[in-house]
């Protein structure tokens, strides 16, 4: 069965709360435990915040990326109006 957006939408806040809740529960463990699970945990919150800032990065150069197209079809069609203009001219003056 397919789940309606709404939910959907949860479900894709879910990890931050869960990794909340796994550390709320990992600190709720015995003394003798508890380093290992830390370090574990550590490293996925690490990883987790590293992909967001790549990320982050890689949708900032998309944005560039395409400003810059922009731009050049701009400029492109410009140059091709100022080509025919010139064309138009030089057929007049023969």
């Amino acid at each position: 069965m397919s789940t309606p957006y709404s939910e959907k939408k949860t479900a894709e806040k879910t990890p931050s709360l869960n990794l909340s809740e796994l550390g709320a529960l990992i600190e709720e463990l015995p003394p003798e435990l508890k380093p290992r699970f830390e370090k574990a945990f550590r490293r996925v919150v690490n990883g987790m915040n590293h992909r967001q800032r790549v990320l982050s990065f890689i949708q900032g150069s998309i944005s560039q990326l395409r400003f810059d197209m922009k731009y050049l079809v701009f400029d492109l069609e410009a140059t091709r109006r100022e080509r025919d203009e010139y064309r138009r001219q030089l057929e007049d003056i023969r």
